[in-house]
């Protein structure tokens, strides 16, 4: 079965993952490489927090867990990538970079240990660390394992003052063995490209380009034999040239020499290269974009994932973030696994695969997040903003917004949905509370849905609600619309317990459920930001 596992993906990976089993890793982790070189080389002193990833703040800082790891590595049986890590820090020192490097080193072990023989990974990085992060990927993977620096470029231009612009990350692609999966994609020609080499045309019209036939410094030797009065080394037998013969695929030059015609329209177009300039990023105005900071297209992941993965095998990301190459895996056949450290991520993951996939969704699970009452209310003393995103997914809303950044508005997320052929969604907005509540925060949420023109409210609450409260929620009368009256209230209370055991929010679906924004179902419902 698929998994979506909520944690650190070090943990995860040690007590989850099987040794061999993966086919094909992506991981895209997060990096601030906004930051000026003078603050990620800065020494640090004093305390300071361990090097942790949350979504949005994606500075790694040195602390005792990257002490600790660092110890770990230089202590560990991995000779070559010891004596690497120890190098790196005698010339970095203890910053963020290295704190950086050093706890990328320790998952990139558990990431090789999971890979099967066959298996390939792709570490997305830019230049900022780019170059650090290969030598590592040298100790681990072994510098005969490296396959390709794969540059994409992301943007057309980048304004940069006093240098050239930033307009590419760094795709490194490497094997567990010398043989992983490959299968060969295509790309489109360049512009040119075809009035440049299939400048022939045939009788009927059909344009391609002459291939030699001779086997002239053809390594592995050719075929010797004489062809309609010239006799060489062909590249091909005789029975292959009487083929080519009978298919109208040759020519004769003005010497009588036979050439191979190439047909444009039988070429798959031009062998895939390590520079992708073909593949744009997300835009305001793409339908798939989240609002997630970090979000790849698509077609990227999908190239990947084409070219080093054959259907039904495993795909692991693990730092899934939005689940961009979990929707890709679960798009094109594959299995696959996501890990990533915030309730947020996995919230917008489910979201984000009920919406593209609804009941054709293959089974998956989630593990690391509340499965009870009891853990639920130790994630709310831990992180009411943790507590808040898990919330949200127990009830298919996608978050409002980054609750860190900017003042409340009382919305902590959204459902939207159809209840007619007007074309236009209707909206849910969602309230998540984990304190003590009353009747007051009821007629605030009344308020709310009135300002925002919302067709339901709902308020998802860790403790049982007051009966004041049902009644203030009951005042709030049915939502009506032209097809359904009378049958949901237009503000719901539902408590964590209630969820756990299987309630849902009440609202109208014809045929469709809840949708919600950017997946390959984008066209319905409204463009939102999370923030």
């Amino acid at each position: 079965m698929n998994r979506l596992y909520f944690g650190d993906n070090l943990k995860v990976l040690r007590e989850h993952v099987a040794n061999e089993s993966v086919d094909l890793i992506y991981l895209d982790p997060p990096f601030n490489s906004n930051a000026t070189y003078n603050v990620l080389f800065a020494e640090k002193s004093g305390e300071k927090s361990s090097a942790q990833i949350t979504a949005f703040d994606d500075t790694w800082h040195w602390g005792e867990d990257s002490e600790a790891t660092f110890q770990e590595i230089v202590t560990g049986p991995h000779a070559k990538l010891a004596s690497l890590i120890e190098a790196l820090r005698g010339f970095l020192g203890t910053n963020d970079m290295m704190a950086y490097l050093t706890m990328m080193a320790i998952r990139l072990v558990e990431l090789r240990r999971v890979l099967k023989p066959t298996g390939s990974i792709y570490l997305h990085c830019d230049p900022t660390a780019s170059h650090y992060l290969k030598l590592v990927m040298d100790a681990v993977f072994g510098p005969q394992n490296y396959r390709n620096e794969i540059t994409w470029k992301r943007t057309s231009a980048h304004s940069d003052s006093g240098r050239y612009g930033k307009a590419r990350d760094v795709l490194l692609y490497y094997s567990k063995d010398e043989r992983p999966t490959w299968n060969q994609l295509f790309q489109a020609y360049e512009p040119g490209y075809e009035d440049r080499y299939y400048r022939y045309k045939d009788a009927d019209g059909r344009r391609f380009m002459s291939a030699d036939l001779g086997a002239a410094g053809l390594q592995g030797g050719g075929y010797d034999y004489e062809w309609k009065g010239v006799r060489r080394v062909w590249r091909c037998p005789i029975e292959t040239m009487q083929r080519h013969e009978q298919e109208g695929s040759l020519f004769y030059t003005r010497h009588g020499i036979p050439r191979l015609k190439r047909f444009l329209d039988k070429a798959k177009g031009l062998p895939l290269q390590d520079l992708w300039g073909d593949i744009e990023s997300l835009r305001s105005w793409h339908k798939e974009r989240l609002g997630y900071p970090t979000q790849k297209p698509e077609t990227l992941v999908e190239r990947i994932v084409l070219a080093s993965s054959n259907e039904g095998d495993l795909v692991l990301d693990p730092f899934c973030g939005c689940g961009t190459a979990v929707a890709v895996a679960e798009k094109l056949g594959r299995r696959w696994i996501g890990i990533d450290i915030t309730h947020l991520a996995i919230a917008l993951m489910r979201n984000r695969l009920q919406t593209a996939f609804g009941a054709t969704l293959s089974p998956y699970e989630v593990i690391g997040d509340p499965k009870d009452l009891e853990g639920a209310a130790a994630l709310a003393v831990e992180d009411r903003y943790q507590f808040e995103w898990w919330a949200l997914g127990l009830v298919d809303a996608w978050p409002a917004q980054d609750k860190k950044k900017g003042a409340d508005t009382g919305i902590d997320g959204y459902i939207s949905f159809f209840d007619d052929n007007s074309g236009k969604a209707k909206r849910i907005i969602v309230q998540v509370k984990s304190g003590h509540i009353g009747s007051k925060e009821v007629r605030e949420l009344k308020g709310t849905l009135e300002r925002e023109k919302a067709a339901i409210g709902v308020m998802v609450t860790l403790e049982e609600p007051t009966k004041p409260m049902n009644t203030e929620a009951v005042s709030a009368a049915f939502y009506d619309s032209e097809h359904f009256k009378g049958e949901y209230p237009r503000v719901q209370i539902l408590t964590i317990r209630e969820l756990l055991d299987g309630a849902k929010v009440r609202f109208p679906q014809m045929g469709v459920g809840a949708t919600f924004k950017a997946a390959p179902k984008k066209h319905r419902g409204e463009q939102q930001e999370l923030f």
